[in-house]
């Protein structure tokens, strides 16, 4: 596929709409890469990285090699997601803190926009797709309803939690990010880019690699084979995450450290007019509607021959 500098800078672009999202626990960067265009692109390159992309490394050389392995989109949208994930994990942790209901009404918005711009992409509809969506709107209400476990920092744990969150983070619908606190890993990598602890780092990316590589051939397959049924899937993932973006919570479990700072386990969403605070509902709709419209964008932008 020929593409000029313009075209992959736009990839870039949609690399750190990728990374923003995915730094947020509730949003999906793999949403993103499907409503601009990319997703099965990504999923195609990244299971097409084998033994045979190394044998044409070695028979046909470097040239061949980067061409086969789609190396200008990978190394375009990379830069986006990974410039765009570490400083944005540092502004949503601030912001989850301080301003939660405002930065929950925005993604809300961009996620309810996603939920129409996927499933208009199943071509037919039946009840195989039906059941398919609602069990995916299902698994995703569930995994949304979970407590959160205590922080965990042990390499080998970090790595599994590494090779478990990507898979979610290329799922529309499926946050990595609420996989690793779930999990109870966020913090720990959260800590770990901000101190720039590399050995850290290098354990949970490892771990990704190798999750990533795993995963991506499943979802090249299913594509492949089952077209309808996995975005009827998909589509359910991103309804059935609603619930985790939702602005107006009230916290029923609480952790607190050796330090005193306590944090939410368990979270349930209520009506915005019983929210024992301040409810914010002007600013929350504006910054809604401006999620969907961002979309929208997104979307014309993703419409577009790259």
């Amino acid at each position: 596929m020929q593409r000029r500098l313009l075209d992959y800078l736009v990839i870039t672009l949609k690399g750190l709409a990728m990374g923003a999202a995915d730094a947020v626990p509730g949003v999906s960067g793999g949403t993103i890469a499907f409503i601009s265009g990319i997703y099965e692109e990504l999923i195609s390159t990244i299971s097409n990285i084998n033994t045979s992309l190394f044998k044409t490394l070695f028979s046909k050389g470097i040239r061949a090699f980067w061409l086969q392995a789609n190396g200008n989109f990978i190394i375009a949208l990379l830069m986006g997601v990974i410039v765009s994930y570490i400083s944005f994990m540092r502004l949503a942790k601030y912001l989850l803190e301080h301003e939660p209901i405002l930065i929950w009404s925005f993604f809300f918005g961009l996620i309810v926009a996603s939920i129409y711009f996927v499933g208009k992409q199943i071509t037919k509809w039946n009840v195989s797709v039906i059941i398919a969506l609602l069990i995916g709107a299902c698994i995703a209400f569930y995994i949304t309803t979970l407590p959160a476990l205590n922080n965990n920092d042990s390499s080998a744990f970090l790595f599994l939690a590494g090779a478990i969150a990507i898979c979610a983070m290329i799922l529309p619908g499926i946050s990595g990010s609420f996989i690793l606190i779930i999990l109870g890993a966020y913090k720990t990598l959260s800590d770990a880019l901000h101190d720039f602890d590399i050995k850290k780092i290098a354990i949970f990316t490892g771990g990704a690699v190798i999750g990533l590589l795993s995963f991506s051939h499943l979802l090249k397959w299913l594509f492949k084979h089952y077209h309808n049924l996995t975005l009827a899937l998909l589509t359910g993932f991103i309804f059935g995450s609603l619930n985790k973006v939702w602005p107006w919570k009230e916290t029923l479990t609480w952790h607190t450290n050796s330090k005193g700072i306590k944090t939410p386990v368990l979270q349930e969403s209520i009506s915005p007019f019983s929210f024992p605070g301040e409810n914010q509902i002007g600013f929350a709709i504006s910054l809604m509607v401006l999620g969907f419209l961002t979309i929208f964008i997104l979307e014309k932008i993703g419409s577009k021959k790259q």
